[in-house]
Parts: structure tokens; sequence; C-alpha cells
């Protein structure tokens, strides 16, 4: 399984940072040929379902995911949730907070648990530069920096 972990700082307010990294439909807009569908009528929260299809054409693949956990920020306490990969290629797990930063703004921080079906262990280390890659650019954009 491979592991990974961003971080990223924004002057975006913490409750605005959160609603952005919230924004389901947004993140497929950031992800590199990927196209995102919410499933779920809102609100969000726990067990809302999505799907990240990824891919061109017949070379496409579904990442469905739920949302297994959800805890907006409030005060002294940071915005955190947790979603399941529960695809037939992709598999694991991603938590996502959003802290009140030192000096103002906020803090994301995306860390994730991935596993693709039919790529063998010994290339952990490169799914896991391909996550950072991918998923700091998503951060990136979705907190407009």
């Amino acid at each position: 399984m491979s592991v990974f972990r961003v971080e990223r700082r924004s002057a975006l307010p913490v409750e605005e940072a959160w609603r952005r990294l919230t924004d389901f439909a947004a993140h497929g807009r950031l992800v590199p040929l990927t196209r995102t569908r919410v499933l779920s009528p809102g609100p969000t929260g726990v067990g809302t379902l999505f799907v990240a299809r990824t891919g061109i054409g017949r070379l496409s693949f579904d990442d469905p995911m739920e949302v297994v956990s959800w805890e907006p920020p409030a005060p002294g306490r940071p915005g955190r949730y947790r979603l399941e990969k529960r695809g037939r290629v992709v598999l694991g797990r991603a938590v996502i907070e959003v802290h009140e930063s030192p000096g103002g703004g906020a803090l994301a921080v995306w860390e994730e648990e991935l596993r693709v079906r039919g790529v063998p262990a010994a290339l952990d280390p490169v799914l896991a530069l391909a996550g950072r890659r991918v998923f700091g650019r998503a951060l990136d954009g979705l907190l407009g920096g």
C-alpha cells in the first residue's frame, strides 16, 4: 500500500478552506483526465457517495468513494473527514484535515493510503510520489494558491 502526505498553507479562513476541500465536484476539475460526480443529495457528510472517473475513452476507470467520518471545524478543533475508496481498480482511504495555521489562515493536510490493483508493491514509492504531486496540485487549486 502506497502512503503519502501533502500539506498546504493558505491565507483563507479555516471555514472557507473547509468549504473548498469538501466540494468534491471541484476535486475532479483539478486532477488531470478526471471528472467527479457526487451521487448523494446534500448536505455533504457521512454517507456521501461520489465517483471520480479518470482516463480517456475505453482507458478509463471509476474510483468510487464514500465519506465515512465527518467533523467540520469548530473553535479550537480542526475540520476532518475520511474517505474510503471502494473501486475495482483503486482501493484505500484518505483523511483530509483543515487546521488553524499559526499566524492566521489555514493548514490543509491530505494523508492517503492507496492501492492500485495489478500494480506491484515494489512500485509503491512511485505511486506515493505521483500522489503527492497530483494531490498537491489539487490542494493548490482548491485553496486558490
